[in-house]
């Protein structure tokens, strides 16, 4: 098989760093179980002069989106509940939700809940809840910073007390909203196995896999390790936030200590750091043909140890119905991209965002610039998975990623 070339993304990427849109990065492909390429460029500390290496560590934010997932798949499986199932059967507080009437102006302007909220609903953002970062203006986003769901001092048994005084956006199923619904699966993981959200996905997903990288507190050895968070300066004009250097250092972001000392929330939609090789380690582990057997070693294979074939399909089949897609209030709705049950299906080709030969792949993101994308039917048949690592705030699904998608397909075609 010919060496593809990887050159065109590593001189794109340099360029990234070079004119500051990037502060450093580090990539890696894999076909199948088989890493093709794997570069570092860059700084991980800017002032420190430190550079990006393989094990350096990275805030995963909305990437642990992907983890607090499987972990629910993987409970699924073993019995513990239907994905239909309502959720208040395990969080019996949101059996009473109300839900914003339309062109609602007012948080008590409400109508009861049309249809409970199951678990699938929580796994593809149509539950109805919202998140408090995307919405600004919005009754929610005001509501949601009012009452401190967004504060890392409360348990997330706190957390659904107070997301149970709020309203939803919308009846469940009928709307698309990235929301804080990741949480309330977290919350669901700690009521069906008895264990604190963390403690679970060490035993059964981050010890299995061998993810010593990835956590929500930094152990003192890891915290030279631990890249340092930049964004652009504040008044920079809103058409400008993608490409401006990313100048400003962003200490004590999203609060101070994060990550260096233990909190009471422990957020299933955004809480953890991990690295290169841990997220390459999950990836592989949902690669087509991972053996049963390897799984339950631990030596990696999360799907084939732990989820059931038809569990790992629904992971990647689009769950939205035609007329729903993903969308933001920056960006509207965006019809090429449905939902899986773990981040966005690329439904087909056709924009910058949906990159040729992108079709079907699973594919998610964090707000400081993590991402990974994973196709089970490209490279003939064994998968092909891309992951990216930076420390740009407000990096998610920024142009340099769908370019890094573009040239690395590019090369292995």
């Amino acid at each position: 098989m010919t060496t593809p070339d990887f050159s065109p993304v590593d001189q794109f990427l340099a360029e990234r760093v070079a004119d500051g849109t990037l502060p450093g990065v580090s990539y890696a492909v894999l076909r199948g179980q088989a890493l093709v390429a794997e570069r570092c460029i860059g700084l991980a500390d800017r002032e420190a002069g430190t550079p990006v290496v393989r094990d350096t560590l990275f805030r995963a934010y909305s990437n642990t989106k992907l983890i607090t997932s499987l972990a629910v798949l993987r409970l699924h499986d073993a019995g513990h509940f239907g994905l239909d199932e309502p959720v208040a059967t395990w969080i019996p507080a949101f059996g009473h939700l109300r839900v914003l009437r339309p062109g609602a102006q007012r948080l008590d302007d409400t109508e009861p809940l049309a249809t409970p909220i199951t678990l699938r609903h929580l796994l593809t953002h149509t539950a109805g809840f919202s998140h408090g970062v995307f919405d600004p203006g919005t009754l929610l986003y005001e509501a949601y910073h009012a009452r401190g769901v967004r504060r890392p001092d409360t348990t997330l048994a706190e957390l659904m007390d107070i997301l149970a005084t709020l309203p939803l956006a919308f009846q469940p199923g009928t709307a698309w909203d990235y929301s804080a619904a990741t949480d309330v699966l977290a919350r669901v993981v700690e009521v069906a196995s008895g264990q604190r959200f963390g403690d679970h996905l060490q035993q059964h997903l981050l010890g299995p896999l061998g993810m010593a990288d990835t956590g929500f507190v930094l152990r003192p050895e890891q915290r030279p390790r631990f890249a340092a968070l930049y964004g652009v300066p504040a008044g920079t004009p809103a058409a400008a936030l993608a490409t401006a250097p990313c100048s400003q250092r962003l200490d004590g972001v999203p609060y101070p200590g994060a990550y260096l000392e233990p909190r009471p929330r422990q957020s299933g939609a955004g809480g953890l750091f991990t690295s290169l090789p841990d997220t390459l380690a999950v990836l592989r582990a949902l690669m087509p043909g991972v053996s049963p057997a390897v799984g339950a070693t631990g030596t990696g294979g999360a799907a084939g140890g732990w989820l059931k074939p038809a569990t790992v399909n629904a992971l990647f089949t689009d769950q939205l119905p035609p007329q729903l897609c993903v969308q933001f209030v920056h960006t509207g709705p965006l019809p090429l991209f449905g939902w899986g049950l773990a981040g966005a299906v690329t439904r087909h080709a056709g924009s910058p965002w949906a990159v040729p030969g992108s079709e079907g792949a699973l594919q998610w993101g964090g707000l400081a610039g993590t991402h990974w994308w994973l196709s089970r039917r490209a490279a003939g048949g064994q998968g092909l998975a891309i992951v990216l690592m930076t420390q740009r705030l407000m990096g998610h699904w920024q142009p340099f990623w769908f370019e890094v998608q573009r040239r690395v397909l590019a090369a292995l075609a």
